[in-house]
């Protein structure tokens, strides 16, 4: 008798995607319809209940995860920034005053500087058939968008970690449908974004860069994490927003903790700052 063969391997055991298939096709019945008799892994009701919440913890880590492994990223260089900001001649879609409206359009630049530095490593991503500083956004608009749209300029694939919001929150168009994830837990997905960082770029932007950005500075400053080039576009922009030399004064930081941080204005000059890191011929 011929041994069943599964892509895992051989087992005696049915899988789990065939016992699916065989309790679906039982006869319609009151017994058959009622929620106990689903299988707990298939039934949407029990797998939402709050008593399950680290099992879907489990789930959201394992699944991005495990694609990503399949697909051989080995190393990501993730942008983080913000949403809000416009392509350059585009409508500043997110002011809700005209003071807003002419910072966000004079702030456009830092579009085209994400699009350009993504396509930057996605030119050397290349060379290690995209296992190797892959690009990684948000997945949403603005400088995640440019993100992505720089990686699809040159024909790469790109990363894009969504996340379920109160708002609508929808992938950008340049996000490798493959690659293009969705996350309930805001915990879960900022471990995938730094599980394989070899480089950040934070470009302007709001609460949530501010967030991404200040977690990935006390892992590397707490040791936690590995030490990565963790690069800032636009000193101007940031000099003001942060003001790390005060932390310093105030001794809530440790002196020489701001050379964490490498402040640059253009995607050239990250992408050196990374080369130099890493020693990239």
């Amino acid at each position: 008798m011929d041994t069943p063969e599964h892509e895992n391997g051989w087992t005696p055991l049915p899988h789990s995607d065939e016992d699916l298939q065989r309790a679906r096709s039982v006869p319609d019945t009151p017994q058959t319809r009622a929620p106990t008799y689903r299988l707990a892994y298939s039934d949407e009701e029990f797998m939402t209940r709050r008593e399950l919440r680290p099992v879907r913890l489990q789930l959201e880590l394992m699944k991005a995860d495990m694609a990503l492994t399949e697909r051989g990223i080995r190393s990501t260089v993730i942008l983080f920034g913000g949403a809000r900001i416009p392509e350059p001649g585009g409508p500043a879609w997110a002011a809700k005053n005209e003071t807003q409206k002419k910072n966000l359009i004079a702030n456009s630049h830092y579009y085209d500087e994400a699009r350009k530095f993504a396509r930057l490593c996605s030119e050397h991503s290349a060379l290690s058939y995209y296992r190797e500083f892959v690009v990684v956004t948000g997945g949403g608009p603005g400088v995640m968008e440019a993100g992505n749209r720089g990686a699809a300029d040159c024909g790469a694939p790109s990363i894009g970690f969504n996340i379920v919001l109160p708002h609508e929150q929808a992938p950008n168009l340049y996000v490798t449908p493959e690659l293009c994830f969705n996350f309930h837990y805001f915990a879960i997905r900022k471990m995938h974004f730094i599980m394989r960082a070899k480089a950040v770029a934070v470009f302007p932007g709001g609460f949530g860069t501010m967030d991404e950005l200040f977690e990935t500075l006390t892992l590397i400053q707490t040791g936690r994490m590995e030490r990565v080039p963790v690069l800032l576009f636009g000193k101007s922009f940031w000099d003001r927003a942060i003001d790390v030399g005060f932390l310093a004064e105030q001794g809530t930081i440790s002196p020489g903790d701001d050379k964490l941080i490498t402040y640059v204005d253009t995607a050239q000059e990250a992408w050196d700052v990374i080369a130099k890191f890493y020693a990239i011929a």
